[in-house]
């Protein structure tokens, strides 16, 4: 199994992580507990639930982990949209995260895909070599 380093999906989202913590630095100091916070944390918690997924025992809890990886994006655009609404990030640059976080999302929904198929393959190879009882 190669290192969850090696992963494209979790270089893009740590890479990611980095980029909202340079643009939180930037937002008001009202925002540290609120928005800010919010943010960061749902940011971070994308690339953590793949490492996180990927150290378990088996395939099923690595997939229940990158559904919440999945969870965790979306609650972070939505977040990006606030930011954009409350006028604490412009356009182009939420623009850019958008689409940076849609790719994301994307290879999140092929890892997981990729995952289900070698699952269900293990699951008919088992039954197929099951002796008749």
């Amino acid at each position: 199994m190669e290192s969850w380093k090696e992963l494209k999906v979790w270089q893009k989202a740590h890479s990611l992580v980095m980029e909202i913590y340079k643009l939180t630095a930037e937002f008001p100091n009202d925002e540290r507990f609120r928005l800010t916070d919010q943010l960061c944390r749902a940011a971070a918690s994308v690339p953590a639930n793949i490492v996180e997924g990927q150290s378990r025992q088996t395939t099923k809890e690595y997939i229940q982990f990158l559904y919440n990886a999945r969870g965790s994006l979306e609650e972070t655009r939505y977040h990006l949209l606030l930011a954009k609404d409350l006028e604490l990030l412009d356009s182009d640059r939420y623009d850019r995260l958008e689409t940076d976080y849609k790719a994301v999302s994307k290879m999140l929904n092929g890892l997981i895909q990729s995952l289900r198929r070698k699952e269900d393959r293990r699951d008919k190879d088992q039954v197929i070599s099951r002796p008749n009882l």
